[in-house]
């Protein structure tokens, strides 16, 4: 709710600072500072959104896992795995504490088994979860050992957060190269933007000689055509936000596994890239 509450906030600020930024300083270099600026304040609460639900999809991983090895303790000491789930509706699992309460109160309703548990991993929304669920779903209408099922199930779990957290560890530092040779890159732009491009007016001056020596010699050229410096650059700042836009969710598929993980970096790429960009006009 805080959240909605938030991102209706960041749109409601954004198209204010967009209304006054055309009112005032429409046509000026500032204009489109403010510009990114205020699109920064609309996406900042959708992306600290995405950023919340990823985390909470972490915690809930971990907290799954610590439910499974209770869940499982319990089985072991003869209690039925029904039974088990309402005897720990009252422990505290973190965020996964509410959906345990929710799937022992439908238990408790007489909610077959099967249907109380796909709710509960839906309500949880993780694949992880998901997949586990659904193994101790198949254990439970078939009637083997689950206490096995379950230790298997945990054990699981554990290896592949494992695994996640070493990936992470691994590709952390390419993350700070793919940042590194990001801020490279808007350097290499910003050379290109302010030094090199204004030299082509220069040379397109020389466009407008038809030739040297008279109408009989060697044309120069002629062009009835003229580009401007921020006509030139305008593509470089397309090129800078596609650049930052795709190397974020790269980079978020590469350390978290996931694309949804990337918007955070392409964020941050995309704004800092804007805001430099057009801010460098401001003093360069």
């Amino acid at each position: 709710m805080i959240l909605k509450k938030a991102n209706w906030i960041g749109i409601i600020f954004g198209l204010i600072l967009i209304v006054v930024d055309f009112i005032f300083f429409f046509g000026d270099n500032l204009f489109y500072f403010l510009i990114g600026i205020a699109m920064a304040v609309i996406a900042l609460p959708f992306v600290a959104t995405t950023i919340f639900e990823t985390n909470l999809e972490k915690e809930k991983n971990e907290q799954f896992l610590e439910f499974a090895r209770a869940l499982a303790e319990n089985v072991k000491g003869g209690t039925p795995i029904g039974q088990s789930i309402r005897n720990m509706r009252n422990k505290n699992f973190g965020s996964l504490t509410e959906n345990i309460g929710k799937l022992a109160n439908q238990i408790s309703m007489g909610i077959p088994m099967s249907k109380a548990l796909d709710t509960f991993a839906e309500d949880i929304g993780s694949i992880t979860v998901k997949r586990a669920i659904s193994l101790i779903k198949e254990a439970e209408m078939a009637g083997g050992k689950i206490d096995d099922i379950l230790d298997s199930v945990a054990s699981s779990i554990y290896q592949i957060e494992k695994l996640k957290k070493e990936r992470a560890a691994a590709i952390s530092s390419l993350v700070v190269q793919g940042y590194i040779i990001f801020f490279i890159f808007i350097g290499i732009m910003l050379v290109m933007q302010f030094k090199i491009i204004p030299l082509t007016e220069e040379v397109n001056s020389v466009g407008g000689l038809e030739g040297i020596g008279g109408s009989g010699g060697i044309g120069v050229g002629s062009s009835n055509e003229a580009f401007s410096t921020d006509d030139l650059s305008r593509p470089l700042l397309w090129m800078l936000l596609l650049q930052g836009l795709f190397s974020g969710l790269a980079i978020g598929k590469l350390s978290e596994g996931t694309v949804k993980a990337g918007i955070k970096h392409s964020f941050v790429m995309t704004i800092a890239a804007f805001l430099i960009s057009t801010g460098a006009k401001l003093f360069l």
